[in-house]
């Protein structure tokens, strides 16, 4: 028997790079000579009409070689991925307090931004009234793109006709991507008109597509290359593109290499982030809570251009419904357009602010009935009888393991002894309480842009045995390449370690889509794995004639080729088919089947499966402070059948902690009045830490091969966890329940710092 590959826990194929301090990041690429740095000059106003820029000011300051303005950009002053609305620099409007006016190119990055720092002297504005906040925008009916409904059934009868009914508004607030390495270029100009460039992004052929278009020039002079990122998360996917295009450029006009990183305090004050949600809901239920009709605005806050805002509403729609049947729903989602900093993709990309709405109401049923919430969100599970398995846009929801997911996970945390003994904990303290809850997810894996789904790779195989792969996708630390290295060993019945992953490159996949919507693995997986076995394919007729067996009894397996009780090295093999002119290289490809999706209507089959997860989180809140922890959770998520569980469950871990700080201590404040976003450095901004951590932390893969025809039966793992972090905030609320009458519904908003657990407590002891 053969060594499993896939399936099998092995190493990132960079961690010993990554805590050796080896990883070589863009920032880490020995500089050519000549190298120039670049800083970028903000607006210091969040609305305004620019008037004009101190030019020679700024270039009288020390080590100053060039200022560039919108005027000095030869192509199209735009980076907007969807819609041209964002411009590179700002021409006219100053639409935020931290938009790029202008660029300093220097000879030092510390020169650079201190002349860059003179913005606030350089610039000259008239302001302008500003919109804050996207409940401002939404009254005044300011948004990026008109809105978008969707519904089933007739809701507002089935409102009316409803035995109970529960109206609320509520609202999350946004979250930083906090990549540790942060936005950076670096810019090459090469030979006949052509540049490469050096990008941390997620998406390399857009950043070749925008800053071509930027430098008018054909795409195929601008080559894009990105080996690792130290963290995406969502924010490289489109707002790498400014940094990007600024840093080329500079370095076409000045004809020298040009490199642009931001400083945090800079990162923050410029990019966008996960867009903060308004909830406006009124729902209807039975005596048993099942759910008999719901109608809820979702309100983003957009920022001030469109980015990404279009399929992150799209994706919150799709997924208000979460893990539960709705038969009569109506969703209407409106994209507020604000003088902030314009928001993107954030790990979720939507469906988290979509799938709390109906969690948050939920809860909220239960304890008006004074039920379980558990027990109320089971009444309420898609289900395959009585036609309760079709979703609100339309796709049915198959192979649904929600149900037996759920109980698996409650009976293995012990859920209801320890809501028993809670209550009773509960009972007997009167300062510190505990809560406990339980939530599902069920998430839908596939860009819900249809064309998005598709991957391509390049294999080749030398003459030693060895295998070089390139594909699309780009590393970010999550293991895609090693997820990739995996399935071509198998496929070629390698060693894991005879297999090698290159950067990135878009000169040698074209076209690719982000690494983004969990797709990475099921994409460049399955392309990867098309190529391999088009080599296999020319391989087979040799190896049969040198092991003397039919071609269907070649094995391929440990490094030989087995047939007719014989074998051969797979070295061999190659060796044999070099000298006969069989090609040992092979491009790949993959589209994602049966995805169809009307965009208009908003139904069809935008989602190839559904990943399904529960977690179980028990806290324990000071009723006299606020403050708060997690005290234990359990967590089970559906990767089908994992290519790699090491790094699945590791994904699986940081994407709960990362929802948790999403949804209690990630707090984003921007100034009233001014409208900068005070919260804009790690002194500021506090995401969860080691200390955060659960002391009793369980986490497990639940074990169920995919239905659908992805790589190896997996399932997606990048986004579908951090939704299990809703169980801490539901926790918190439980908490804090505990403190007032029995049947009290909290108002607990998100974040839940220290001081709106506070107020909460002290709202439901009157």
């Amino acid at each position: 028997m053969s060594a499993p590959i896939v399936g099998v826990s092995r190493p990132h194929e960079s961690a010993a790079l990554h805590v050796s301090g080896e990883a070589r990041y863009c920032d880490d690429l020995p500089e050519l000579q000549g190298t120039l740095h670049a800083a970028l000059g903000l607006s210091p106003v969040a609305h305004g009409r620019l008037l004009s820029i101190d030019l020679d000011l700024l270039r009288r300051q020390p080590g100053v070689v060039a200022v560039l303005t919108a005027a000095d950009i030869p192509g199209e002053n735009n980076c907007g991925p969807l819609l041209p609305d964002d411009p590179i620099l700002a021409a006219d409007t100053l639409s935020y307090l931290g938009q790029p006016v202008f660029a300093i190119i220097a000879s030092t990055r510390e020169l650079a931004r201190r002349a860059a720092a003179l913005a606030k002297q350089a610039i000259r504005f008239e302001a302008l009234p500003a919109v804050l906040t996207a409940l401002e925008a939404h009254a005044a009916g300011q948004y990026v793109i008109p809105p978008m409904h969707l519904s089933r059934g007739d809701a507002s009868a089935a409102l009316q006709a409803a035995p109970h009914r529960l109206q609320g508004e509520w609202r999350v607030g946004g979250q930083e991507q906090f990549y540790l390495e942060g936005q950076i270029s670096y810019a090459l100009p090469q030979e006949q008109n052509a540049l490469l460039l050096h990008c941390s992004t997620q998406h390399p052929s857009e950043m070749q597509q925008l800053v071509a278009h930027a430098l008018a020039w054909q795409a195929h002079a601008v080559q894009v290359q990105c080996r690792r990122m130290g963290g995406g998360f969502g924010g490289k996917e489109s707002q790498s593109a400014l940094f990007a295009c600024v840093a080329a450029i500079a370095a076409h006009k000045l004809a020298r290499p040009v490199k642009l990183r931001l400083d945090r305090d800079d990162d923050f004050l410029i990019t966008g982030r996960r867009h903060g949600f308004d909830y406006l809901w009124q729902v209807g239920f039975d005596d048993e809570g099942q759910i008999l009709a719901a109608e809820i605005e979702l309100i983003a806050n957009c920022g001030h251009s469109a980015d990404l805002s279009a399929p992150v509403m799209a994706r919150a729609l799709c997924h208000f419904d979460n893990a539960y049947w709705l038969p009569h729903v109506a969703m209407h989602g409106f994209c507020a357009r604000t003088n902030t900093q314009s928001n993107t993709a954030f790990r979720g990309f939507g469906g988290p602010q979509g799938a709390l709405a109906i969690e948050m109401i939920l809860d909220s049923v239960a304890r008006r009935l004074r039920l379980d919430p558990l027990l109320v969100r089971q009444r309420n599970f898609y289900r395959e009888t009585e036609g309760r398995n079709i979703t609100p846009y339309g796709q049915t929801v198959e192979d649904n393991q929600i149900a037996a997911l759920t109980e698996q996970v409650a009976q293995s945390s012990d859920y209801a002894a320890r809501r028993q003994a809670i209550a009773a904990f509960n009972a007997s303290s009167p300062i510190l309480k505990k809560g406990l809850a339980l939530t599902p997810v069920k998430f839908g894996i596939s860009f819900n842009v249809v064309h998005l789904n598709q991957a391509g790779a390049l294999v080749h195989v030398y003459t030693d045995g060895s295998v070089l792969v390139n594909h699309g996708g780009t590393e970010m630390g999550q293991g895609l390449n090693t997820k990739v290295a995996q399935v071509v060993a198998h496929e070629l019945g390698l060693e894991a370690a005879a297999v090698r992953c290159s950067a990135t490159d878009t000169q040698k996949i074209a076209n690719t889509s982000a690494t983004a919507a969990s797709t990475g693995s099921d994409l460049n997986g399955k392309a990867a794995q098309d190529a391999a076995r088009r080599i296999k394919q020319r391989l087979l007729p040799i190896a049969a004639k040198l092991l003397g067996c039919a071609q269907d009894q070649v094995r391929f397996a440990q490094a030989q080729v087995q047939g007719g009780g014989k074998s051969v090295s797979f070295q061999t093999l190659v060796a044999q088919a070099y000298l006969q002119r069989v090609q040992l290289w092979s491009e790949g490809f993959y589209a994602t089947p049966g995805l169809h999706w009307d965009r208009e209507k908003l139904q069809g089959k935008p989602f190839y499966y559904f990943a399904y997860g529960a977690a179980v989180a028990e806290v324990i809140i000071d009723t006299l402070t606020g403050e708060n922890r997690i005290l234990r959770a359990d967590l089970l998520h559906d990767a089908g059948q994992s290519l790699n569980p090491a790094l699945d469950i590791g994904q699986d871990e940081g994407a709960f902690v990362q929802g948790a700080g999403w949804l209690t201590t990630e707090e984003l404040v921007w100034h009233p009045s001014s409208g900068l976003l005070t919260t804009h450095a790690p002194s500021t901004y506090k995401i969860p830490t080691a200390n955060d951590m659960p002391p009793d932390f369980r986490s497990a893969l639940y074990q169920q091969p995919n239905a659908a025809d992805s790589i190896h039966r997996s399932k997606a793992v990048g986004e579908p966890p951090l939704l299990l972090g809703f169980a801490v905030l539901l926790a918190l609320k439980d908490a804090v329940a505990a403190c007032g009458p029995a049947g009290c519904d909290p108002l607990l908003l998100a974040p839940a710092t220290a001081e709106r657990v506070l107020q909460a407590v002290s709202q439901v002891q009157g």
